[in-house]
């Protein structure tokens, strides 16, 4: 950082200066981060904080992000002046101080990489831990049991491992759910395995008893739901990541600046390098603000998730009067859910169970009302 800054003022490099000043704030999102780690585990058990210290992250993701659209906007700006007030520029000196501050980057950037993180801009769908496949031995031989969904509507196959083959005439599947609701499954011959004729409804948490040439065969099914795969992003390690992959994204555009500079004598595009710098360090500036604005606001982190909360309940003849959906820290999520029955015999304790299959809700609140 203190190579960069003083050797392109010394040597005339207004994009090597931008690409100290940028290394300075990766410095200050490193400590920011690891302030924020700190102070997190050393309160993570104090009732002062409802939720947990699950956001501090998140609020030092931001806190970073900030910082990042400021320095943006002033690599930007002295960039914009060296255009038109260009300045010689010492190359024999500035490119090797560059490459050494590309190589820092690098390593900060090896070492960050290190741990099992969530970096920049995740889409992915959700995440589904299912574990919806079973083997059932059989006097005929091994058959292999799932529900398959890839892409498709959910339905039960049933595959041959080994011994003679199925007939859909002698295999059929039903189902017994908790609240004791049944429901028989067909099976129809595809082209090397049986497949239900019907969708397998959600949830898919159930008993199954499949019956093949008259022996039935008992299995359990037990379906988790995650949230998305953004709701686990440590918006704290990203932030610092940001700041390392930013500032080695300038370094390579300050190096390719500075070369051409020298090898065809244009010096704007010293300066140009510092722009193209700029809007990079500002683009992921304005993701992080949005992603850790977001969660710091209390928006709804996984509309997914929600849709399959509702579906959970609303399955069960019940409806949601309202629904709360929000992220406490990474992979963990908070959710009000208000709740018009007309069963009378269900209370909070059955929606719990219900419920149960979401591993990503660490504080559920739950209000059940009676229909009149």
């Amino acid at each position: 950082m203190i190579a960069e800054i003083v050797g392109g003022l010394l040597f005339g490099s207004i994009a090597l200066v931008a690409d100290g000043l940028h290394m300075s704030t990766h410095a200050g999102a490193l400590l920011l981060a690891a302030l924020a780690y700190t102070y997190a585990r050393k309160h993570a058990a104090n009732p002062s904080f409802s939720f947990g210290t699950g956001k501090l992250g998140d609020l030092a993701g931001f806190t970073s992000a900030v910082i990042l659209a400021m320095i943006a906007l002033l690599i930007g700006y002295e960039s914009v002046s060296r255009l038109f007030d260009p300045v010689p520029i010492h190359f024999a000196e500035a490119i090797p101080i560059a490459g050494v501050g590309l190589g820092v980057n690098i390593a900060s950037a090896w070492l960050l990489s290190g741990g099992d993180h969530h970096h920049g801009h995740v889409h992915t769908h959700e995440s589904h831990d299912h574990d919806e496949t079973r083997y059932i031995t059989t006097s005929d031989g091994n058959v292999r049991l799932e529900v398959f969904e890839d892409g498709v509507p959910p339905r039960f196959r049933l595959h041959v491992e080994t011994g003679h083959a199925l007939t859909a005439q002698a295999t059929s599947i039903a189902t017994v759910r908790p609240d004791g609701s049944r429901q028989h499954f067909a099976m129809v011959a595809r082209d090397d395995y049986l497949e239900s004729a019907d969708e397998i409804p959600e949830p898919h948490q159930f008993d199954a008893d499949v019956a093949i040439n008259g022996q039935i065969y008992p299995v359990a099914f037990e379906e988790h739901e995650h949230a998305h795969e953004s709701a686990h992003t440590d918006n704290n390690m990203r932030a610092a990541v940001v700041h390392i992959i930013a500032d080695a994204a300038v370094s390579v555009l300050v190096i390719v600046g500075l070369l051409l500079a020298r090898a065809f004598g244009w010096l704007w595009m010293d300066p140009l390098a510092g722009i193209v710098g700029a809007f990079v360090i500002a683009s992921w500036a304005v993701g992080l603000v949005r992603d850790t604005g977001a969660i710091l606001l209390d928006m709804n982190p996984d509309k997914h998730m929600a849709e399959k909360l509702r579906q959970a309940i609303e399955n069960g003849g019940d409806e949601i009067a309202d629904l709360h959906l929000w992220r406490l820290g990474p992979g963990h999520l908070g959710a009000v859910v208000s709740i018009l029955t007309a069963q009378t015999t269900r209370r909070q304790d059955f929606y719990r169970e219900r419920l149960a299959r979401f591993r990503s809700l660490s504080h559920l609140t739950i209000e059940v009302v009676q229909k009149p």
